[in-house]
């Protein structure tokens, strides 16, 4: 069973690509609260968060591509009403 993502078994669930934004939204408030503070360690975190930030929005791409490939080739998911998985096994 899926504890974040939506599944036959968890229809209230999310989608990735939904709770990575979610997740990148909170990073970028984060780096508000940072943006300008000078001291090295803020400046190392900076740098560390734009480079999470770059991987996050990858991460989101992928996700949409595979919820695309699967709504092309299978239709719109059912499993947020409890519907089977489109692919793979149950």
């Amino acid at each position: 069973m899926t504890r974040f993502l939506v599944s036959e078994e968890n229809p209230t669930g999310h989608k990735l690509e939904n709770l990575l934004i979610d997740i990148r939204g909170d990073i970028l408030h984060r780096c508000t609260k940072i943006a300008n503070d000078t001291r090295p360690e803020a400046l190392a975190v900076m740098a560390n968060n734009v480079m999470i930030l770059e991987h996050i929005t990858e991460a989101i791409h992928l996700a949409q591509d595979s919820t695309k490939i699967l709504d092309t080739a299978f239709g719109k998911s059912q499993a947020d009403k409890g519907g089977p998985p489109r692919i793979g096994v149950a």
